[in-house]
């Protein structure tokens, strides 16, 4: 409807003769001012020297009555243009709601973005940073899919270079069991401190990771091996706990050899120069800052190994249109180099998008977490921790089964914490406030999701069902928010913004939790209970399809 509204107001604006500006079309916080509102007479009367309410009785004067579904229009304030909806909008709208389609598009219907996140350091817990890589990654390729895209999830698994040196290191040092994740943090915590204050370690850590790199040293293999496959294992484990399975993994150690290739193949091009024994790719040609490819070592840095993986993801589908990768936002201007490097290696990527989604940290009242110094809450532990509260929650419940809900709970509660802010903002974890059942949480919203199925199932029993043929005369306030479900999803998915999500369902809730204490559902004796049900209806499918653009899960019954 937002859309019929600014169509209409251009060919208003064009049959005045007046000048084309950009002005708003947005939902007044108060429905009393209206269901829609623009700007338009405002800033037009800036272009036209009028006062703004003279402008706005022109262009209602033209619009009144010319757009369907608009019952009135009013001019208020300095000028705003108030939108009013008739009521057979809103029970057309209910309608649609039922349609398995509600909230879809087609926007993207001829879009195949390759879409890289979560991608850890193997060979030590999964740190937090990757995990709120994973939520927020996992929601915005939701929100594409939804829009018709075809996106291909891949994982970038580090599983060579220094961190693993360090770990592998660090083994033969504690004579650590490679195959337990918590082994490979001690391995890992002790192998960065001795690179970091001991000369002679950080040679011998240096070494150890030549020796990876060349896979000469039989010993040294099979502990990395080792503890890949257990890294790999725990990883496994937690991406089904967060409901994320990928298309492709591309490993660093097979995109390493790959860059290192391509890096050297481009020197004599002057793409990549030579400097003080190193390859490096100068940035300032494009406004930014030089990155060394190549170590004096001549060992692939980061900077190769994303060439070579951008050229394996490339191989793997070469129809992509668009390349998306989420990191932590440390990596802002790091991937400013990539991305600038990319596009001169590879013409056939200059009128295709490719984009960083720079994620913000996470942070609990002691301040950040780092696995360097060894005091990190690791993304394993976390959601094992919200998961023992949140099995208190469930045990309270009617679930049959106390230990799925609990794990649906945590991760809601988890989910909904990182999400409910712009992407790229910091965050900071509170547990009691996530695991709660009285609102701004996910648990909150799946509590009332499961609450409408309980009313529904109470109607059932007294004979009422669902119908729209006899509504009352004025919407309920529900209504009036319910129908803007498919605009919040499309600005969304156009800004790649879960947090959108997130806000309109907490209201979505709140209005239902509000209209039940107000009004009896199941009800037969009530006129209006097959409209209610039909409303209500209409709500849980709407939180549950809200519910999965965010990767969480809708229960039946808590």
């Amino acid at each position: 409807m937002d859309d019929v509204l600014r169509t209409a107001i251009t060919d208003t604006l064009k049959d005045l003769e007046l000048d084309e500006v950009d002005f708003s079309v947005e939902h007044p916080a108060e429905v009393s001012h209206g269901d829609y509102s623009s700007n338009v007479a405002m800033v037009l009367a800036k272009h036209v020297g009028e006062a703004p309410r003279e402008v706005a009785e022109q262009i209602v004067e033209k619009l009144d009555g010319a757009i369907e579904h608009v019952d009135r229009i009013e001019i208020a304030g300095p000028g705003f243009i108030n939108f009013f909806l008739t009521r057979d909008f809103f029970v057309q709208e209910l309608g649609h709601v039922s349609e398995k389609e509600w909230g879809r598009t087609d926007d993207l219907k001829d879009e195949v973005i390759m879409f890289e996140y979560t991608s850890p350091n193997l060979f030590k817990p999964l740190h937090i940073g990757n995990l709120v890589g994973n939520i927020i990654g996992e929601s915005v390729t939701r929100l594409l899919e939804n829009a018709g895209a075809d996106v291909k999830r891949i994982n970038y698994p580090s599983d060579i270079g220094l961190t693993v040196a360090k770990g592998v290191w660090g083994l033969k040092k504690t004579g650590g069991n490679p195959d337990t994740i918590a082994d490979l943090g001690e391995a890992y915590k002790k192998g960065n401190e001795a690179y970091e204050n001991d000369s002679t370690a950080k040679e011998e850590i240096e070494a150890v990771n030549r020796a990876l790199y060349a896979e000469d040293d039989e010993r040294l293999n099979e502990l990395r091996e080792r503890g890949i496959t257990t890294s790999r294992t725990h990883l496994k484990e937690l991406l089904r706990t967060l409901g994320t399975s990928f298309d492709l993994v591309v490993f660093e150690s097979e995109a390493s050899p790959v860059g290192k290739k391509t890096v050297e193949d481009h020197v004599a091009d002057g793409i990549f120069e030579e400097s003080d024994g190193a390859i490096v790719f100068k940035g300032e040609r494009h406004g930014l800052h030089t990155r060394v490819f190549l170590n004096s070592q001549g060992l692939p840095t980061y900077e190769a190994k994303d060439v070579g993986n951008f050229i394996l993801k490339q191989r793997a589908y070469p129809e992509w249109t668009q390349s998306i990768v989420v990191t932590g936002q440390e990596q802002r201007e790091y991937f400013k180099v990539i991305i600038a490097a990319v596009r001169e290696l590879f013409p056939e990527a200059e009128d295709k998008a490719l984009e960083h989604i720079p994620t913000g940290f996470l942070t609990l009242t002691t301040g950040k977490m780092s696995s360097r110094k060894g005091n990190v809450l690791t993304g394993e532990s976390l959601i094992a921790e919200v998961r023992k509260e949140a099995e208190k929650r469930a045990k309270e419940s009617r679930a049959e089964d106390v230990e799925v809900l609990s794990e649906q709970i945590a991760v809601a509660a988890l989910k909904y914490q990182i999400l409910r802010q712009k992407i790229g903002s910091d965050i900071v974890f509170d547990k009691e406030r996530a695991l709660s059942f009285e609102g701004d949480s996910g648990p909150y919203l799946q509590y009332t999701h499961a609450r409408i199925g309980s009313v529904l199932e109470k109607a059932k029993e007294v004979g009422v069902e669902a119908s729209l043929q006899h509504a009352p005369e004025t919407p309920y306030a529900l209504e009036h928010i319910l129908y803007q479900y498919p605009e919040v999803v499309r600005e969304a998915t156009g800004e790649k913004e879960p947090h959108r999500i997130v806000g309109y369902l907490t209201e979505l809730a709140g209005a239902f939790n509000t209209f039940y204490a107000q009004e009896k559902i199941a009800d037969a004796s009530d006129e209006y209970a097959s409209y209610k049900v039909a409303l209500a209806e209409a709500v849980k499918v709407t939180l549950k399809n809200g519910l999965h653009l965010l990767g969480i899960e809708a229960p039946e019954r808590m």
